[in-house]
């Protein structure tokens, strides 16, 4: 998951500082994040999902199609 979006990000031509102020921590807590120093909360995980346009399961690993899942009519 670590190395997803360390190239996420770079894919993207960001640096840790922009993607720390998006998250709106520090860019130290951020590299912990694309370390594996520090574990990613929930919240966090969501808006990197959205942020990149993909889904969770992407992110930690357990898929390699980088499409979200579509919304759900049920969703509340």
């Amino acid at each position: 998951m670590y190395r997803r979006i360390r190239d996420l990000r770079e894919d993207h031509d960001l640096l840790q500082k922009d993607l720390a102020q998006l998250l709106q921590c520090t860019q130290v807590c951020y590299s912990n994040y694309e370390t594996g120093k520090r574990d990613i909360p929930t919240e966090t995980l969501i808006r990197l999902a959205e942020f990149y346009h993909t889904s969770i399961d992407y992110l930690l690993g357990r898929t390699d199609r980088k499409e979200p899942y579509p919304e759900s009519a049920d969703r509340g």
